[in-house]
């Protein structure tokens, strides 16, 4: 046999058993996913501020609806179970067993219980002594989704909503947001639609009458709205849905032509122009803000650059036999950005004269953002705006004085690295602005302070501590709380565990609303004094309990997901680990996934999924059942990590300050200490097979292993990198490289630079029309590894954009690439 033939047989084996391993894999898959976790998802419906009731699912498959009072712990069938499947029977003509009514879920409407079947789309009510009511009338059921009263208090997660359109005439669906309708296209009469939403979203319907349907709010369970011509609204219903900012009474109302700004008398419709300077290259926008009193207005005006060109080939586009040339607006670091400088105008009630006062522009020069929560004090004596200088370093809120246009800083923030503005800023006055709230992280952990803004004096921290304030849920003006997340809130704990709080303006009364070990998501009644608290971990599944708001006490738990029968057939949760990172003292966290026929006694590669954007944390804290892709890799035989390591986020300043200007870092030092701490006491682990995976960023971490550290890392799979940071997208790497651009620190940070220092097997994979790393980024690296005289694998996936590694093609590629070189 010739050695070529004995080479080839060789291939073909090892793709027949990659090929097969998949297949197993896909049977996994399919396997686990088919297996009844009772109460992943229960339901929960508030009947009163105390009541709540719950859809709970026993392990043998049987439903039984709960109520819980939570003022005394007591819980109860909520209604005749018996009786209902009675009703039910006759009402759909077919048999209903009590033990497994077909009810997705219950509702209080118009003070009624009311329990909803699909798929029939009936609705029956629910005495409150526990009997059942005729079936209840459908158009009085709708629509069929929290009140609108409750939405402060709802969360802010992903929801869903499908719309059911009982009218004979087609509607409009709106999404409402800000006072504003965001229009959402049509549904035809008799029509259903699935819309992806988030908690406390509200929408409406609008007929071709232009009558209005709805409010629908968008709870945490998947909602149906249900618009019927009984539930046809008066306008007064939007009322709380409107803007705050109330317009005042104005005679003149501003209107923009030919890049000018106009008045309008709203008395007569006449209009008079008080601007002519403006031109296309430096234009009046129509972003006006009037004060309080209507005597002055705040206008921006801006001089626009222009964008640069990216222009991508489709090699062989399906409608045509000739390639078509894509081209598209696309800034990347160092280009020039438009400039927005603020115009202040006095206006005379009566005759419309208008005086502009030009501002001078010293405090925010070189601005990346501009004029964010622009407020009115008052009596209208000062404008108040953010400011974020380009660069991100600075950050500062700017007064403004309406009769002189002077100009003062009322809060100033300045890092020596980056202010991270996309994730930790948040300015809100409170005390009739005498006040501010401010998001900083001045003490080196993201916390708020309060400031005077009349005097701009620091008034202290807020919040303090060794944890990081996750986000503002909402704040009370008239309670003077604030309610919050946080992470790393205890030390016992998984340090991104999402934790819920609430505290006073003045930074006293603190409160933990939760304290299990877990990431949490929260639900409130519908007056806020009570609250069903979700958590879970990636080992272990969901938790539902009942606490106290005033004080976080857990009152009972309400439910518990039961993942007995999908650990029988064969299913393991990832391992939850941590470890030392390089300075021997910070705790890095991240996953351990085995194979499902994991057995100890054998030795496995090991493969990261890595992703190391500094925007966030990417290693999964919640449960699932199935982490699709490192799950599918752990399949083929080998033992799976995921890790955040130092430059990712919402750790300490000093923690998340690795990534400035050092991209090329992500966190290598961490991951490969963590790593051999795991191989200490798991032999299992070979860490003399180590490979790598990623996409967008982590395609360039994943290249970057094999550059860098490859005395560690032996083979790399690099889907869509943005290889050099010159050539992504402006804001992202402005963000965490600063500007002006400092060609060294891209340098450094580059993959195209450091290319000849390749050691290991590379698979590039790289989609033709990638709109969000321009493809030409993963071609000079391929340009720059040829004149290196380095090998390298390379797949180019015609048609397809950004995540082309993740196309079925792809993932199949990638997962042959780490079977033939790792085993």
């Amino acid at each position: 046999m010739s050695l070529g033939r004995y080479i080839a047989i060789l291939i073909t084996l090892c793709l027949v058993k990659t090929a097969y391993a998949q297949d197993d894999t896909d049977s996994n898959v399919q396997l686990f996913s088919q297996i009844p976790i009772p109460n992943l998802d229960p339901s929960f419906t508030w009947l009163d501020d105390h009541r709540v009731v719950a859809r709970v699912e026993q392990s043998d498959g049987t439903i039984e609806f709960l109520v819980t009072d939570a003022r005394t712990g007591e819980q109860r069938q909520a209604f005749d179970h018996q009786a209902l499947a009675g009703v039910l029977s006759d009402a759909l003509e077919r048999p209903i067993d009590d033990s497994r009514l077909p009810i997705t879920r219950v509702g209080l409407v118009n003070g009624a219980l009311i329990a909803f079947i699909e798929p029939e789309l009936r609705v029956f009510e629910i005495i409150d002594d526990g009997s059942v009511a005729d079936p209840f009338p459908l158009a009085d059921a709708t629509p069929f989704l929290l009140p609108v009263d409750n939405r402060e208090l709802s969360g802010s997660g992903p929801a869903s909503v499908r719309f059911v359109n009982r009218l004979e005439s087609e509607v409009q669906l709106y999404w409402l947001s800000g006072g504003h309708r965001h229009d959402y296209g049509t549904l035809a009469a008799g029509g259903t639609r699935h819309q992806n939403t988030f908690v406390s979203h509200a929408w409406i319907a609008v007929d071709t009458d232009g009558s209005e349907y709805g409010v629908f709010v968008a709870d945490e369970d998947p909602g149906i709205a249900l618009i019927h011509p009984a539930t046809q609204r008066s306008a007064d219903v939007l009322g709380d849905m409107q803007d705050e900012s109330i317009e005042h009474e104005r005679s003149w109302e501003v209107t923009i032509d030919e890049y000018n700004i106009l008045l309008r008398d709203r008395r007569t419709g006449n209009t008079k122009q008080i601007t002519s300077d403006g031109t296309a290259g430096d234009f009046y926008r129509n972003d006006i803000h009037w004060s309080p009193d209507g005597t002055s207005f705040f206008a921006i005006r801006t001089r626009p650059s222009e964008p640069r060109t990216v222009h991508i080939v489709e090699s062989s586009p399906r409608d045509s036999k000739q390639p078509v040339l894509h081209s598209f607006p696309y800034r990347k670091p160092g280009d020039p950005i438009d400039h927005h400088r603020p115009v202040l105008f006095r206006v005379d009630r009566e005759t419309g004269d208008a005086k502009k006062t030009e501002i001078n522009n010293d405090l925010f020069q070189t601005p990346w953002s501009l004029f964010g929560d622009i407020t009115w004090r008052p009596d209208g004596s000062e404008v108040v705006f953010s400011y974020i200088e380009r660069g991100h370093q600075v950050a500062r809120v700017i007064g403004v004085d309406a009769s002189s246009g002077e100009a003062r800083v009322l809060i100033d923030e300045s890092h020596e690295t980056f202010f991270d503005y996309a994730h930790k800023m948040h300015f809100e006055p409170i005390r009739e602005m005498r006040e501010a709230i401010w998001m900083s992280e001045r003490t080196g952990w993201n916390h708020l302070h309060r400031f005077n803004l009349e005097t701009g004096e620091h008034l202290g921290p807020i919040t303090s501590g060794s944890w990081v304030l996750r986000g503002i849920e909402r704040v009370d003006h008239e309670t003077e709380q604030i309610w919050f997340r946080a992470m790393g809130v205890y030390p016992d704990q998984d340090p991104y565990h999402v934790h819920f709080g609430r505290v006073g303006f003045d930074g006293q009364g603190l409160t933990w609303l939760t304290s299990a070990d877990g990431d949490h998501s929260l639900r409130y009644s519908p007056n806020g004094s009570y609250h069903i608290a979700r958590y879970s971990r990636s080992d272990l599944a969901p938790v539902h309990e009942l606490r106290r708001s005033s004080d976080g006490n857990l009152l009972k738990e309400l439910v518990r997901a039961d993942t007995d029968e999908l650990s029988a057939a064969g299913w393991r949760p990832p391992e939850v680990f941590h470890a030392k990172g390089r300075d021997g003292q910070t705790d890095i966290w991240g996953l351990i996934y085995k194979p499902t026929d994991f057995s100890p006694d054998r030795s496995y590669p090991v493969v990261e999924q890595i992703y190391a954007g500094p925007h966030g944390n990417h290693v999964p804290k919640a449960f699932s059942r199935w982490h699709h892709a490192p799950r599918q890799v752990a399949d083929l035989g080998f033992i799976v990590v995921q890790i955040d390591g130092m430059g990712t986020n919402w750790r300490s300043k000093s923690f998340h300050d690795v990534a400035w200007k050092n991209l090329a870092d992500a966190g290598f030092p961490d991951r490969i200490a963590w790593m051999r701490e795991a191989a200490r006491t798991r032999p299992w682990m070979d860490l003399s097979r180590v490979g790598i995976y990623g996409g967008s960023a982590g395609g360039q971490n994943a290249m970057a292993a094999l550059l860098h550290h490859n005395d560690f890392y032996k083979v790399a799979v690099a889907d869509c990198g943005c290889h050099d940071n010159r050539m992504d997208k402006i804001w992202w790497n402005e963000l965490w490289m600063g500007w002006p651009i400092d060609e060294a620190a891209y340098e450094s940070s580059s993959n195209v630079a450091h290319a000849h220092k390749l050691e290991g097997d590379l698979l590039l994979i790289v989609g033709e029309l990638d709109r969000n790393v321009d493809p030409a980024s993963t071609m000079q690296v391929v340009d720059a590894l040829i004149r290196a005289d380095k090998n390298f694998d390379m797949l180019v996936i015609p048609g397809v954009g950004h995540g082309a590694g993740d196309t079925p093609y792809g993932r199949r590629r990638t997962l042959d690439y780490l079977v033939q070189k790792l085993k």
